[in-house]
């Protein structure tokens, strides 16, 4: 792809995300996300191969339907209140949009589309729409937390951290798993939503965070499933580490940066007395825990058979990423400055 297409789909990327975290006016929001979907396509389509091609026309056909909601909720909502205000909602309006941005995010009942648009992508568009895609859609989401169904957003958290471990468990391929684990971590945002938007922007800050890290770290492993993933520790055995501390830390094992999201959410919940719903959602993580170990146990305890005659390995040249050990550092040690973030957000 030509360097001028790409700044232009990046600049695009970038003005859709800006267009809907400042607005204030529904239509601006919707023109924001639908900047944000027809930036993202070409660059699905770059690989020119039909993988890459039935993951545009999934995602497309997805995000149009989530656009034709969100349009229609707030038609609605203009009719009932007379303004197009963000923050002003009636309960119909209310729920469709939630629906809709549930689509748009990939939560589950409505995650099916997911794992196969990121297995046909590349690791770098798949980290795009990982990290980049959440940021307008959760943005909105935060923005009108007051008005949303708590009991609708908390049966969708159940389902997408239940969904998004039980999901991953049987995969072979890092981007189907990737997808996975967004679905789950998506559950953890939206349940406690309602009560502490804040502790949602810090899940989700740190979420980025660890699926950027990983998505770096398996662009330069050229790992892309768990047979590449065994021969990486032979190859790189620092980055491979690295990789295996913060596969723990999207596991949300402590002291890594994973669990303290995890940890303050629980602390949350039992605080409004949800001690059931506390202990599905921990259960749940369980089975996210169990393929992250499975990946660790791949990169650490199994290696390839060794099929050259010499005893020494090739070592990967590293694609330069100045901001990679930087990113890899904030997925690993965050936990000791947990106040100072909690006062910044």
């Amino acid at each position: 792809m030509s360097p001028y297409v790409l700044s232009v789909l990046m600049s695009s990327l970038a003005i859709g995300t800006i267009a809907t975290l400042s607005s204030t006016h529904w239509f601006l929001a919707w023109m924001g996300l639908e900047i944000n979907t027809l930036a993202i396509i070409p660059l699905m389509t770059k690989t020119h191969h039909p993988r890459g091609t039935e993951s545009a026309t999934k995602y497309f056909l997805t995000q149009a339907t989530a656009s034709g909601l969100i349009l229609f909720s707030t038609t609605i909502n203009a009719w009932a209140l007379g303004e197009w205000t963000v923050t002003n909602l009636n309960p119909t309006s209310s729920t469709i949009l939630t629906i809709a941005l549930a689509m748009k995010l990939g939560i589950a009942p409505f995650h099916l589309w997911l794992p196969d648009v990121m297995q046909g992508l590349n690791l770098m568009t798949g980290l795009i729409l990982s990290t980049w895609q959440k940021l307008a859609p959760m943005a909105l989401l935060v923005m009108i937390n007051h008005q949303l169904n708590s009991n609708l957003l908390m049966l969708m958290a159940i389902l997408s951290t239940v969904v998004g471990g039980w999901g991953g468990l049987n995969q072979v391929q890092m981007r189907k798993i990737m997808a996975y684990s967004s679905i789950a971590h998506l559950g953890w945002m939206i349940m406690i939503l309602t009560f502490s938007p804040t502790l949602t922007v810090l899940n989700l800050l740190i979420y980025i965070i660890l699926t950027t890290s990983m998505f770096m770290m398996m662009i330069n492993l050229l790992s892309t499933n768990i047979n590449k993933l065994a021969v990486s520790w032979s190859k790189t055995p620092t980055l491979s580490a690295l990789m295996m501390i913060t596969l723990m830390a999207l596991g949300g094992l402590p002291p890594t940066s994973g669990f303290l999201p995890k940890w303050l959410i629980l602390q949350e919940m039992t605080n409004q007395h949800m001690s059931l719903m506390s202990t599905i959602m921990a259960m749940s993580t369980l089975l996210s825990l169990f393929f992250y170990l499975r990946l660790s146990y791949v990169i650490s305890l199994t290696t390839a058979p060794n099929i050259s005659n010499s005893n020494l390995m090739w070592r990967v040249q590293l694609k330069p990423m100045t901001a990679m050990p930087v990113i890899i550092i904030l997925s690993l040690m965050l936990m000791p400055i947990t106040p100072i973030l909690l006062t910044i957000i």
